[in-house]
């Protein structure tokens, strides 16, 4: 076992079902849900209700708190159940690491969204030199630095691990903080 292999972690248990998020493709929450349920697989997907008035009726919608994420309670052999579902892109990871969310953020998420205030959701900022790693996408697992972001558009990152330094960019949905 190399000395990054040791590194990772992985929180799925083989008994224990515990939360992890997943992304889903872009407004797909809903759908992944009900594949996840049709396949036995514990999903949690909070939604928040939205009035829209349009020239000639209001109607309520349901839209998702965080888009493109909808969480999941599973244990070690539902994981591959879980990335082989239509429309699932992937799991939520931190420095590569599968971390569990635990039951009390998921039951925190619940009571806001059963209060029924307005709530917004603000990814993590960047700043220029922080360590990031990409997270979606066919560049998945590359790290860099942070050089500059463009009206929080799209962030410019050079590569350091590659043995070049390469510089592109990428939109800030594609990365975390390292």
């Amino acid at each position: 076992m190399s000395a990054t292999q040791a590194q990772i972690t992985n929180q799925l248990d083989e008994q224990e079902a515990r939360w992890f998020a997943v992304y889903t493709a872009y407004k797909r929450e809903k759908l992944v849900s009900k594949r996840l349920g049709e396949n036995a697989i514990e999903a949690y997907l909070p939604l928040l209700k939205h009035i829209r008035r349009y020239e000639r009726k209001v109607r309520t919608v349901e839209l998702p708190l965080i888009s493109g994420y909808i969480f999941v309670k599973i244990t070690k052999k539902q994981y591959v159940p879980v990335l082989e579902t239509p429309d699932v892109v992937n799991f939520v990871k931190f420095a590569r690491n599968l971390i569990a969310i635990p039951e009390a953020e998921i039951k925190i998420i619940q009571r806001i969204v059963g209060e029924g205030t307005d709530v917004e959701v603000h990814p993590n900022e960047f700043c220029t030199g922080d360590a990031v790693e990409i997270i979606g996408g066919k560049l998945t697992g590359l790290r860099g630095k942070l050089l500059e972001g463009q009206e929080n558009k799209n962030l410019l990152i050079e590569l350091t691990h590659t043995g070049l330094s390469l510089r592109m960019y990428i939109a800030p949905g594609l990365l975390a903080k390292v």
